[in-house]
């Protein structure tokens, strides 16, 4: 797997990961970036732009690393117990916003993020450059089906509140205790069996002429009003 830029190589060599090579461009300037990968005895390889454009079609700013394949938690890991704070991404297709959401999710310390194994972005080197680091402190775990998965969490007392513009005024829910949010596809919404599934639907309204926010806009909002009105973090 290849991984690109510059804050995602630095936060890799923060981190300490598992770095098999690094190939940059044969005049960077960045000669910091070239310490830390040689004090870490990391095997460089210099390129010229068109075959790191190759390599890396992306804007990739002339570093591109290679690494193993990330690797999923299981749900069974995330579940601590306590009173925790999941997200659920119902078969999101794009990857700059489960990039944003990562980041969101990370910043305001969610508990684990949940995401189907089919039929949706999974994380790949545009999500973990969109999360600018955040991934490497974030769990995710990939389910073969996200219905069997909720139902699952409800046995171990998650309430699931899912998003939809027929639901109730999001200020309005009480978001105590174990809570899965559900975000819905960008252009669908929840699927059928997952909005049928949720205990609660949580609704944003909208004033403008526009009739959807960003699924990535629409979780932050949902997950600032979720960990306020727990009172479990500093705002």
């Amino acid at each position: 797997m290849y991984i690109y830029g510059k804050n995602v190589a630095l936060e890799a060599l923060k981190t300490k990961q598992n770095i098999q090579k690094a190939y940059l461009y044969k005049n960077i300037k960045d000669t910091y970036l070239i310490e830390e990968l040689q004090k870490q005895k990391i095997k460089i390889e210099w390129l010229d732009k068109k075959d790191l454009d190759h390599l890396c079609p992306e804007n990739h700013q002339g570093i591109v690393l290679r690494v193993p394949t990330f690797e999923y938690d299981t749900l069974e890991d995330m579940i601590t117990g306590e009173d925790q704070l999941f997200v659920l991404l119902d078969h999101l297709e794009d990857p700059h916003n489960f990039g944003a959401i990562i980041r969101t999710c990370e910043a305001a310390g969610v508990d684990g993020i949940i995401i189907p194994k089919d039929r949706g972005v999974s994380v790949n080197p545009t999500v973990i450059k969109v999360s600018t680091g955040a991934i490497n402190h974030m769990k995710i775990a990939r389910v073969t089906n996200l219905v069997r998965t909720m139902k699952e969490l409800k046995e171990q007392g998650f309430w699931i509140v899912g998003t939809d513009m027929e639901g109730t005024h999001y200020k309005e829910i009480d978001y105590q205790g174990k809570i899965v949010l559900v975000i819905g596809n960008e252009g669908k919404g929840m699927s059928d069996l997952v909005s049928k599934n949720c205990d609660f639907t949580a609704r944003i309204p909208m004033h403008g002429t526009t009739n959807s926010l960003n699924a990535s806009v629409a979780a932050g909002i949902m997950i600032y009003e979720s960990i306020e009105n727990r009172g479990s973090h500093e705002l």
